[in-house]
């Protein structure tokens, strides 16, 4: 499992693990019964305090996106599957985040959906609207 820690998010360390296992399971990198590394593994794979990471199992835990199992480790829960809801939840993060980080910098709202639809055409476009929806509203018309 790739989990890759931000020092420059502002987020708790265990929260970002915790949102880094909620991504890999809604990307299909994380699937039920899929096993996750140890805690010691983890924390050594990440240089982190083990607490952390144990941290972050438990609140994953106590949602029900995983379960140990004595002895043998831990693991994603059988019965998780991904909706709409939690992939919402997802991307409101990241834009939060994108957000806060813009403001950070001294950059509007809409300078920051402009260059996200750039670099998106640039990158091949994936999830990229057309280019006339791509224009805020008004702009282009015939008014």
């Amino acid at each position: 499992m790739l989990v890759t820690l931000d020092p420059r998010d502002e987020r708790p360390l265990y929260l970002q693990i915790v949102d880094q296992v909620r991504r890999a399971l809604l990307d299909g990198t994380l699937r039920a019964e899929d096993p996750l590394p140890s805690v010691r593994e983890l924390a050594g794979e990440l240089v982190v305090n083990p607490r952390t990471v144990s941290q972050a199992y438990r609140e994953l835990e106590g949602e029900g996106v995983i379960y140990v199992r004595r002895g043998q480790g831990t693991f994603v829960a059988p019965t998780i599957h991904p909706d709409r809801r939690e992939r919402r939840a997802l991307v409101r993060g990241v834009a939060e985040r994108a957000l806060v980080e813009a403001r950070r910098n001294g950059l509007g709202v809409e300078e920051l959906v402009t260059m996200i639809r750039e670099v998106a055409a640039e990158d091949g476009g994936e999830g990229a609207p057309p280019a006339a929806a791509a224009r805020p509203s008004g702009e282009g018309s015939a008014a």
